[in-house]
C-alpha cells in the first residue's frame, strides 16, 4: 500500500492560532519555544515544505494521526509567530519499516522538502536512516528511542526524547526498588525498539538476584494464552516493551482470565489511554502530560478544541517540528534560502531554553537530546494515566 501523501496547507492560516507570542520569549507556553528571534521583514518571504512520516493508519493510527495533529498545529502556530509559509506534506508510514522506506524515497526526490518531522519508530529510523543521510535531509523524531540510533550510522539524525539506555534503567530500577519481584517475565516483540529494551533492562534485573524468564512474541499474534499460561506464581510483574498498545490490553484480558496477578509494567510503546487501561499497570512514558504543565496551556487548550483529547506522543512531534521550522525561520533571517544543508546547520545550534516538553532542547554530537528524561505513569481503576512524582 503506497503512503498517502497529502500537502497541508498550512501557510494558508488554516490551522492559525490566534495571541501567539514571538519566538523571541522562548517560552514554552507559546508555539515558539525557539533556538532564537525572527523577524516578519526578513521571513514574510520564507516559503518551503518540510515531511512528516509517522503511523496515520495502521494498528497504531490513534498514536499516529495524534502525531500528525500537533506537527500541524506547530506548523501553524509557528508560520503565524515568525511570518514564514512552511507547508506539512504527510507520508504515512503504519510503523512498518518498508513502508517507511517508500515515503523517504518520495521525501528525498522531493527538492522543495527541506527536514522531516519522524519517523515514529526505532525500527523505520534504522530503516530510513541512510537514505536521509545520503540525501543530507535532516529528520527529527518525537517518539525512536532505541541507543543504536544515534550510534554515528544516521548523521542527519536528531530526537527530542531521550533514549533506551535511559528509560530501560530508569524502568527497571523502579521495578526493583517499588514492586519487589522475585521472578519476572519480560516478552520482547522482535523489533528493535523492544530488544534493545529487554537488552538494557535484562542485566540489571539478573544483578539484582530476580529470576527472568525471557519469551518472545512476534507484533502480528493477537492470543497470548500460550504465553500467559507459562507465568508462574513467583513471575509477579511482566514487562512488555511493545509498541501496539491493543495487545498489551488483549494480554491483561488473558492475565485476567487466567487467575493470575502479575502486574504488567510497559514502556512507552504503550502510553495509549484510549486502548491500553489494564488496572494497576505502568506506563513509562518519554513525554509529561502538558495539561500538567502551566506555560503550556495556550498549546493544550488549542489542541483540544481542534483535536480533542491526547495523550504524550503528540507534544513531543511539536517540539521537533518547532524545531525545524525555527531553524528554517533563523535561515531566512540570516538573508538565505532554506536549503537541506543550511537548515540541517540550524538544527545542530538549537538551544532552546524551553519547551513545550517542560525542558530545554539542545543536541549533542550524536544527535541526541542532552538530559533527556522519562516519566512513569501507573493506570487506575477507570483507566485514568497517573503521574508518579520523580
Amino acid at each position: 500500500m503506497k503512503g498517502r501523501l497529502v500537502i497541508v496547507a498550512a501557510a494558508l492560516g488554516s490551522l492559525a492560532v490566534a495571541g501567539c507570542s514571538s519566538s523571541g520569549n522562548n517560552s514554552s507556553s507559546s508555539a515558539s519555544a525557539g533556538s532564537g528571534s525572527t523577524s516578519s521583514a526578513s521571513t514574510k518571504a520564507c516559503t518551503t515544505s518540510i515531511g512528516f512520516e509517522g503511523p496515520i493508519t495502521g494498528p497504531v493510527a490513534s498514536l499516529g494521526d495524534e502525531q500528525l495533529h500537533f506537527a500541524e498545529l506547530a506548523v501553524s502556530m509557528d508560520n503565524a509567530a515568525n511570518h514564514t509559509k512552511i507547508s506539512l506534506v504527510q507520508g504515512d508510514t503504519q510503523l512498518q519499516p518498508a513502508q517507511a522506506v517508500t515515503v523517504t524515497q518520495q521525501f528525498t526526490s522531493n527538492a522543495g522538502i527541506v527536514g522531516v518531522v519522524g519517523p515514529a519508530g526505532s525500527q523505520e529510523v534504522e530503516a530510513v536512516g541512510s537514505l536521509m543521510a545520503r540525501a543530507g535531509m535532516a529528520f527529527i523524531s518525537g517518539s525512536a528511542t532505541a541507543v543504536a540510533l544515534t550510534s554515528g550510522s544516521y548523521s542527519t539524525f536528531f530526537r527530542v526524547v531521550s533514549k533506551d539506555s535511559v528509560q530501560g534503567p530508569q524502568d527497571a530500577n523502579y521495578i526493583i526498588n517499588n514492586l519487589h519481584p522475585k521472578a519476572l517475565m519480560i516478552v520482547d516483540d522482535q523489533e528493535a525498539y523492544s530488544t534493545g529494551l529487554v537488552s538494557a533492562m535484562l542485566p540489571i534485573f539478573q544483578a539484582a538476584g530476580i529470576k527472568v524468564d525471557h519469551e518472545s512474541v512476534s507484533q502480528k499474534v493477537t492470543d497470548f494464552s500460550s504465553l500467559v499460561a507459562k507465568i508462574t506464581p513467583a513471575e509477579s510483574v511482566v514487562v512488555l516493551p511493545w509498541q501496539i498498545a491493543a495487545n498489551a490490553q488483549q494480554f491483561g484480558r488473558d492475565i485476567a482470565q487466567e487467575h493470575k496477578s502479575a502486574v504488567i509494567f510497559g514502556t512507552d510503546g504503550l502510553f495509549d489511554p484510549g486502548t491500553f487501561t489494564i488496572n494497576g499497570s505502568y506506563v513509562s512514558s518519554f513525554g509529561p502530560d502538558i495539561t500538567a504543565i502551566p506555560a503550556d496551556a495556550s498549546i493544550a487548550q488549542a489542541a483540544q478544541a481542534k483535536y480533542g483529547s491526547f495523550g504524550t506522543f503528540g507534544p513531543p512531534v511539536f517540539a521537533a517540528t518547532h524545531v525545524i521550522d525555527e531553524a528554517i525561520a533563523s535561515v531566512c533571517k540570516a538573508g538565505q534560502t532554506p536549503s537541506r544543508s543550511n537548515v540541517l546547520a540550524a538544527i545542530k545550534q538549537t538551544n532552546e531554553s524551553t519547551s513545550i516538553l517542560g525542558q530545554p532542547i539542545s543536541f549533542d554530537s550524536h544527535g541526541d537530546l542532552v538530559n533527556g528524561k522519562f516519566f512513569l505513569f501507573k493506570i487506575n481503576s477507570t483507566g485514568k494515566y497517573q503521574l508518579i512524582p520523580s
